[in-house]
């Protein structure tokens, strides 16, 4: 089990409106020679000491934990975007960065950025990274792995420039926890437009406010956006499926992201008396959704790769010995290929206008977020392909990442660890030291075939 502990110094809010490009500190434990985790594991609290002149899974495991302990609740993980906690969160990670030889720097957007320059600075770069915030109760891996993979990679390489420059980015905001998802991917490449800035977290505060208050400025937001020609960007993360565990692999290769549409579906009926209303007279919105979702669960389950969830369901007016009037339902739809998800989602549609036809109901559907397949690149794949053990599985990934949103305008190139258990944003989701072993050395692999390239 994870450091359920919450870090000293995440308890008190300090003041946020200091400029934290230049204030990046170290840890407390900068001035030791070793890095000392202290993290919880079967019942009892236990040191891990992981020497930092060669880097291996020993180190990104700890250096995972300490971050988790890194919070803004007691007793779990949560980091949203610009908090106190990610604050927090820079500085150590930070500090690791230029431990490794990088320059660091906070990007107007929030992205934390280490960089090692190459033998011609600004010529070209290759890209390594993850996200930095989580859900509610997380995990210790999901995003945190792939930037702290990285940072061991660099740190693993000759002293010897490489000919290109290469830099580590921790992602903020790619849950939408606090506003909207991959808000720290889409200013890289320059798509993070003024609309978005106005959006609201559930306390009001602006996105751009947000931004202001941590001491950063929106207005130069343009600034955050990649000038450096890219090479490709690589991502590490965790599978968050079952797929590599029940197979026994330990990684797998990218090769597109599911694409996927949300949608907000509601049946209106009417609420009347349940004990002086006749079954044959009954408008029950309930009843219509409790039929719907056997008939999305059906459609998936008769399209191979096709998944489907109803994962948030709300009633009116939700009273024991009332007939339900509305039922409000999230639909989330994924595949692999377009034209099958598209053709799912149809199907699924006009399964809900028929129950509500039949029923004597009015159905309100909204369409959500919408978000083509993404193709991994050919070139960097096959890259990634050489580096890896042979016949390691190319799969699909059936969650988003910044990948997908790069990979249209940046060659993008993506390494799955397995998921023990196929778990993952929940405080028990875990990796196995010999699978982060082998992401650290295919990482070296991958970055020697771009030197010779």
């Amino acid at each position: 089990m994870q450091n359920r502990r919450v870090h000293q110094n995440d308890v008190g809010h300090r003041d946020e409106r200091r400029n934290p490009s230049y204030h990046l500190s170290p840890p407390s434990r900068s001035k030791l020679s070793k890095l000392e985790v202290l993290f919880r594991f079967a019942n009892q609290d236990l040191f891990t000491i992981a020497d930092v002149s060669k880097q291996d899974s020993q180190t990104v495991i700890a250096r995972c934990r300490e971050l988790a302990a890194i919070s803004e609740m007691s007793g779990g993980t949560f980091r949203t975007f610009l908090s106190p906690a990610m604050r927090r969160c820079y500085e150590v990670i930070g500090e690791w960065m230029k431990r490794a030889g990088m320059t660091v720097r906070l990007d107007p957007a929030g992205n934390l950025r280490g960089l090692r320059a190459g033998l011609h600075p600004g010529k070209g770069v290759l890209l390594m990274g993850s996200h930095l915030d989580t859900v509610r109760d997380a995990g210790a891996f999901d995003g945190i792995l792939g930037v702290i993979l990285a940072i061991a990679i660099v740190e693993n390489l000759q002293p010897e420039p490489l000919p290109f420059d290469l830099e580590v980015i921790g992602f903020c905001e790619e849950e939408g926890v606090r506003y909207v998802p991959f808000i720290g991917s889409r200013a890289l490449i320059g798509t993070l437009d003024e609309q978005t800035l106005k959006q609201t977290d559930s306390a009001g505060i602006t996105m751009a406010d947000a931004i202001t208050n941590f001491g950063l400025d929106p207005a130069e937001i343009p600034k955050a956006a990649l000038k450096t020609p890219a090479l490709g960007f690589l991502e590490f993360h965790i599978e968050q499926g079952p797929v590599l565990d029940a197979a026994g692999e330990s990684v797998g290769i990218v090769t597109s992201i599911a694409g996927q549409n949300h949608a907000l579906v509601k049946f209106v009926g009417s609420a009347n008396h349940a004990g002086t209303t006749p079954m044959h007279l009954r408008r029950d919105a309930l009843s219509a959704a409790a039929q719907w979702i056997v008939t999305v669960e059906d459609s998936a389950r008769s399209t191979p790769g096709l998944v489907a969830t109803i994962g948030q369901i709300s009633l009116q007016p939700s009273i024991s010995n009332v007939i339900p009037g509305e039922v409000t339902m999230s639909l989330d739809v994924r595949h692999a290929e377009n034209q099958v998800r598209i053709a799912g989602l149809n199907a699924i549609h006009q399964s809900a206008k028929e129950i509500s036809h039949q029923r004597g109901l009015e159905l309100l559907w909204t369409d959500g977020l919408k978000m083509n397949t993404v193709q991994m690149d050919d070139n960097l794949t096959g890259i990634l392909s050489a580096a890896s053990p042979e016949g390691t599985r190319r799969m699909a990934s059936g969650a988003g990442h910044d990948a997908m949103i790069l990979a249209p305008h940046i060659p993008s190139a993506m390494l799955f660890l397995r998921s023990p258990g196929g778990i993952s944003h929940h405080p028990s989701e875990t990796v196995l030291p010999r699978d982060v072993d082998l992401a650290l050395e295919i990482g070296q692999r991958f970055i020697e075939s771009m030197r010779k390239s």
